[in-house]
């Protein structure tokens, strides 16, 4: 795994506080998280519903969504937020940096369709926040801006599929909004937040509460190997029924027949002080076993962090994180449980199980 571009600034002083602050709706984000590519054109609902995972093209004015772009073989290429427009256009959201291989997807594969993207980021200040009921400043800035991506990893969309038990991550808590706001709105937005004594937070704050809700990001837990079902990301940014698109046969053989070999999980650390991060090695004894995508220290939990692993790996196996000349001893919580996949073939073997039964 490459490193991911952090989120800076990283800290504002207090890591825990704003952590605290920013999940109880009392502090936003001002990091952009997010770049802003305008899909426009009379062709655009089928050029993105044809090639991505959901159909985003299709959403109404307003209504968020997110979708994935997959190789022949199910890989993931890019993941993109999206928010319906008017009748004539769509704002994608690629993660921070993904612009331009955005623009460059559209205009590669497009062909004879009428279909136009541009980087429309330096346009918007983006505040995020954790939509919170009472918060009188939340709704007064979604009104300020031109646009809101509501995260849809908070709930099991429409035609997805979630492999995690319940329970396995705080995904009620990850109530993730962001604002694009434009223009002159941008003073009177931050007015709004000063006035209302909405604090600011790192990177790092919110990289801890993304940890507690197994929310994957593509910047840190996406390699060249990763298939959707190794995140949970059927969850939000597939859905099972739709019509043909690139690495749709792997999405349904593994989901259906077979089981993907890698899987999400959460790591609880030992007592240490030391943060592990991205590309820290996972061992079980001296043989390694997974990655580290994204490490933090969270305000109840401690240290945390997300890993991919091998589907093999014991639930009880004694893990370790190796961070530069530190061993740190770590427990494992599936996010993605080691059966996940082989829908139809467990419903096969239930059916012979009862035939024999009933012999």
């Amino acid at each position: 795994m490459t490193s991911p571009a952090s989120l800076e600034p990283r800290q504002l002083g207090d890591p825990l506080g704003e952590q605290h602050r920013l999940i109880t709706g009392r502090a936003v984000l001002g990091i952009p998280t997010r770049d802003v590519v305008h899909v426009t054109g009379p062709d655009r609902e089928r050029f993105l519903n044809v090639l991505l995972s959901r159909d985003v093209g299709s959403l109404a004015a307003g209504d968020s969504d997110e979708a994935l772009l997959l190789d022949a073989a199910g890989h993931v290429q890019f993941a993109v937020g999206a928010v319906g427009g008017t009748a004539d256009d769509i704002w994608l959201l690629p993660e921070r940096g993904g612009a331009d291989r955005v623009i460059e997807w559209v205009r590669r594969m497009r062909f004879m369709l009428r279909v136009e993207a541009e980087d429309a980021t330096s346009r918007f200040t983006q505040i995020g926040w954790f939509a919170v009921a009472g918060r009188d400043w939340q709704p007064a800035l979604e009104g300020l801006a031109d646009f809101v991506w509501r995260d849809p990893w908070e709930h099991l969309v429409d035609g997805g599929w979630q492999y995690a038990d319940d329970g396995a991550a705080e995904y009620e808590t990850w109530t993730w909004r962001i604002a694009f706001v434009g223009g002159d709105r941008r003073v009177e937005a931050k007015t709004l937040l000063d006035d209302a004594e909405v604090r600011r937070s790192g990177g790092d704050a919110w990289q801890a509460l993304r940890i507690a809700a197994a929310r994957p990001r593509e910047a840190d837990e996406v390699d060249e190997r990763t298939i959707p079902h190794e995140l949970d990301w059927l969850r939000s940014a597939v859905h099972l029924s739709k019509g043909c698109y690139p690495g749709q046969e792997t999405i349904a053989k593994v989901h259906n027949l077979g089981h993907p070999p890698r899987r999400l999980v959460l790591l609880q650390l030992d007592g240490s002080d030391t943060w592990v991060e991205h590309g820290d090695l996972v061992r079980d004894a001296d043989q390694q076993v997974g990655t580290v995508t994204t490490g933090g220290m969270h305000w109840e939990m401690g240290p945390v962090a997300l890993a991919v692993v091998r589907r093999g790996v014991a639930l009880d196996a004694e893990l370790t994180v190796q961070h530069g000349d530190e061993t740190m001893v770590a427990r494992q919580e599936a996010i993605v449980p080691a059966d996940a996949g082989g829908l139809a073939a467990s419903v096969v073997r239930d059916l012979r199980r009862a035939r024999r039964r009933a012999r």
